[in-house]
This record gives C-alpha cells, structure tokens and sequence, in this order.
C-alpha cells in the first residue's frame, strides 16, 4: 500500500518503521485501505471461534492406548501424559484460555497500543496469534497437553492486541461512519471461523496419514498463512494526523449530536464514571444472552426438533437410531454455520444501523427485540416451525454480533475518540464475563429439567426466557446511560500536547489532501484479497445449511 510524499506531518523520518509517528498518512492516501488492513487481521485471530474442528482428531492422535486405564488417569497426569489420548473437555480449555486471555490483554495493554499505534500492536498480535499456534503444535508433536495450553495463552495474548488493534483507528478514519467502520472490521472476527474451519478440515485431510492425525502439520500451515495476512494488516495500517477530517464533511451541530461528546476523556478516569460501568453490564448482558444459545445451539437445534429435521416428526430425540442421530447432528452442525453467517452480517448491518438511529437506540432495539423473540422462541419449537425457529435465533445471533461492533462507537461517543482503544480494552473485561456465565446458566438450567424429567423438545423452554431476563436488565442499563459530566473531559491543551506528534505542522484541521479515492485500483485490490476468502466461507456454509430450509 503506497504513500505518496507529498505534504508534510509532524511524523519523524528516523526511528522504527513501527514508530506511530512513522505511520502518519500524508497526501493522497485513500482511507479506505484502512478497513481491509483491519479484516486481514481480524478474520485471523476469528479462527479462536473455529477451534471446536480439532478437538474429535486431537482426541484420537494415539492409537492402541489403554483406553480403561486412561480414564482415571488425573488431570495432573494427563499434563504430561504420552500414552493416554486426551478428553476433549480437557481440550476445551484451549478455547475458553483464549476468550479469558483475551479480555485480560486487551484491559492490560490498550494503554500501551494507544501509545505506540495500530502498526506496533498488530505485530506483536501476529507474532503471538501465530507463535501460540506453532508452540500448540509442538505440543501436539511431543503429546505435551501443558503446551497446547501454553499455546492457547500466548495466543489469547494475541487475540486481545489484535481485536483491538484497529479500533482507534478506524474510529479517528471514518467519524463520519463510525458504527460502520468498527462494523467492517469486527466483521471479520466473527467471520474468521467461516473460512478457517473448513480450511482446517482440507488440511487435515492433506496431511493424515496412518501414524499421524494431521492435525499439528494443520497447525504449523495455518500459522504461516495467518502470520502473512497479518503482517500484511499490520503494515497497511496508517493513523490520520490530529485535527483531520473526511473532505467536506463538518461535525453536526450540537443538537444533532445524539449523545456524541465533542471532548476526551483520559483513559485513567474512564472507569470511574458510571456510564462505563453501565455500557458494560449492558455488553456483558448482551453477549451472555447471545454466546450462551452459540454454545448450544447444535445440541439445541437436535433436541428440539429430532426426527421433524429429517422427515420423521412423531420421533423424539430418544426414539433415533444412531443413524438417525448422525443425520440430524450434521444438520445440527449446518446450522451453526448459518447462525455465524447471521453473527457476522449482524456486525456490520447494526454498526452501520447506529449511524443514522444512535448507539442507545441501537441498543434499545438489541434488547426489545430480542425480549420479543426469546420470549416467542418456545411457541415456536413447539409449533414446529423449523424454518421461522433458525430465523428467530439467527436474528437474535446478529444482534449480538451488532452488540461487539457497536459498542467502540458507542464508547466513542461517550468518551472521546483520544483513547476509545485502550478504553475499549479494559470494556471487553465484560466478554470475559459473559464467556463464563452465558454458557454455565444454560448448561445448568438444561442438566436441571433433564433433571426434572422434562422432555427434550421442552428441556429449553426455561433458558429462553431466563435470557429474556436479561435482556429486560440490560435494556435498564442502557436506559440509564447519559451524556458524561464536563468535569471527566481533558482540556485543550493536555489534548493537544497527546496528539502533538501526529500533528500537522501546517494546518490545524481540515482533510490535507487525505482520505480521498474511494474505492480506486489500489483499494480495490486490498478489498479483493480480503473479500474473496470471505465470498468463499459464505458459499461453503450456505451449501451445508440448505437442508434447513428444504
């Protein structure tokens, strides 16, 4: 991606090509390289939600083991066990390091990303991301469980850096389209395992052989062609300097702002307003609603609906053979595809969305709306409506992929845009959260009707409206949210001397000859090179989850 020379910044020439003053676009760089820079990254490290594709093989990498006396083998022991296969709830954890690391990282370093800039950030998550999964794969080779797990710490570490990396950035390029911009590239997060899981299963399928399960060659493949696009991302960065703005375009008057604040907020106070604390529970209720039917949404989809999903509806879920099973569980696993189709549009649609009816009411929408159809959900199982149940609960999937990339630009309009990143990271603490307690209230409350004797196709009545609850809580939250005080903002000054070193030395606003283009040859490519990987994961998924619909 070139930069023309031409017009001068207060970048510095010296120092590392990842200095943030080293990455101030000049005249004549197109905006909308930005965005394809994000999705490179981000339809990487989205592979974390495509991981469930490894645990079946990886359960099974040794063969002849004694598989009565590895069942009480202790945890402990399995650690450094090289004659057991491993249990895949122990593998699991991989998953759930990932998402807890994740959350944690970006709370930790989003200061320091907002110091050094985007560029530095995206590298090290490139080098973490892809480390973690070349690191897992020794792991794999040597059968060291402690080092795939080692492998899914040190890849949380880039999942956190990497998520956040392009948030400031793209906030600060489009605050015209702020919804949107975030949209575009936490898209790509969502979308990561569409295209990764089934690259994982040709992989797979490439390198097993009779003494190998094909799974760390997988590993060390996906790594080397993840850490390109990355790379790639990285360096295709570029930061606005301070005080420009898209070519004719002027921040609305006061009273159209919506709740958008004209000043920053300094990320040591960010956390002592109450607004943060509630744009959070209204993040944490949001995705603990969303991630928790995510979790279960195969098992959900079988039990529910049984023999109706393959032509025999006086069939209960008991009542299949284990043929029938099968059926049904690939259809199951189809429409966990689509819903992430669902998840993924819903990132962009509603981020976009919020451009032109607010964030708050945005939010109002997440929640109304899906108070509607969780609370409708049940009637819908039971009047087995196949088709209108995977709607409802693809609408319900979107909006919380609306609520992830929304909420930068909410949080842009609180704060500020000076330190929305860093701020951003220490808000996705609530993931963290919601990781957790999403999926253990729907697991307990299915084991306790099972419990109960409740029948299948009813066993999830109960978790409907439960999560309905928290939506009518979240919807509170986000009632109560107001625009900050004057006292929480930093002055001019203190603003000024932070963007000192990306400031323009000849103008104290305007466009600079920068951001101009639209989708010209160079943009087109960037475009291309992200958009096709995803057309194709798109394909792919809608070819398996046709049997929905038939």
């Amino acid at each position: 991606m070139s930069v023309a020379t031409s017009g001068r910044t207060g970048g510095s020439s010296s120092g590392s090509i990842l200095d943030r003053e080293r990455i101030v676009a000049k005249a004549g760089f197109n905006r909308w390289l930005v965005p394809p820079a994000a999705l490179a990254i981000h339809l990487c490290i989205g592979m974390a939600y495509g991981f469930s594709v490894f645990w079946l093989p990886l359960s099974k990498t040794l063969a002849g083991t004694d598989e009565a006396a590895c069942k009480s083998i202790s945890l402990i022991a399995e650690l450094t066990t090289t004659t057991c296969n491993w249990q895949v709830s122990d593998l699991t954890l991989m998953y759930t390091l990932f998402f807890v690391v994740l959350g944690s990282a970006a709370a930790v370093w989003g200061g320091w990303l907002e110091r050094v800039g985007p560029r530095r950030a995206g590298v090290v998550a490139a080098f973490c991301w892809c480390g973690g999964m070349v690191v897992s794969a020794v792991g794999i080779m040597v059968h060291q469980l402690w080092l795939l797990w080692l492998g899914g710490i040190v890849g949380g570490v880039g999942l956190g850096l990497g998520y956040i990396s392009p948030v400031s950035t793209l906030i600060k390029w489009f605050p015209d389209r702020r919804g949107m911009a975030t949209g575009m590239a936490i898209m790509g997060f969502g979308g990561g395992a569409m295209i990764g899981s089934p690259l994982a299963n040709i992989l797979i399928n490439q390198f097993k052989s009779s003494d190998s399960a094909g799974v760390w060659q997988t590993f060390l493949a996906m790594a080397a062609i993840y850490f390109v696009f990355m790379m790639a991302g990285a360096f295709g960065y570029r930061v606005p300097p301070a005080g420009w703005r898209p070519d004719g375009w002027t921040p609305p008057a006061a009273a159209q702002r919506a709740m958008i604040t004209h000043g920053h907020v300094h990320l040591d106070n960010a956390h002592k307003t109450p607004q943060f604390w509630l744009i959070w529970a209204v993040l944490c209720l949001n995705v603990s609603a969303g991630i928790g039917v995510i979790g279960m949404a195969s098992p959900m989809l079988q039990e529910i609906f049984a023999g109706k999903l393959i032509g025999y509806p006086e069939l209960g879920f008991d009542q299949l053979d284990p043929g029938q099973k099968t059926a049904i569980a690939t259809i199951g696993a189809a429409f966990t595809g689509l819903i992430s189709l669902f998840n993924i549009g819903g990132r962009f649609f509603w981020a976009s969305m919020s451009d032109k009816l607010g964030r708050k009411t945005t939010y109002c929408v997440f929640f109304v709306l899906g108070l509607v159809l969780y609370a409708a959900a049940p009637s819908l199982a039971r009047a087995g409506s196949v088709a209108l149940f995977v709607l409802a609960i693809g609408v319900i999937l979107s909006m919380y992929g609306g609520g992830f990339a929304t909420v930068p630009a909410y949080l842009a309009d609180i704060f500020g845009t000076q330190f929305v990143g860093a701020i951003h990271g220490r808000l996705l603490t609530a993931w963290s959260v919601a990781g957790v307690a999403g999926p253990f209230v729907v697991t307990r409350i299915r084991d306790a009707e099972l419990a109960l004797k409740v029948p299948k196709d009813h066993v999830y009545d109960v978790t409907f409206y439960v999560l309905a609850v928290f939506l009518i809580i979240g919807l509170l939250c986000n009632l109560a949210i107001k625009q900050l005080a004057a006292k929480w903002f930093m002055s001019d000054a203190q603003v000024a001397a932070l963007q000192a070193k990306t400031a323009n030395a000849n103008a104290t606003g305007g466009s600079f000859g920068i951001g101009r283009g639209g989708l010209n040859g160079p943009a087109l490519l960037a475009w291309l090179a992200v958009g096709l990987p995803i057309l194709w994961g798109v394909w792919t998924t809608l070819q398996k989850a046709a049997p929905l619909f038939n």
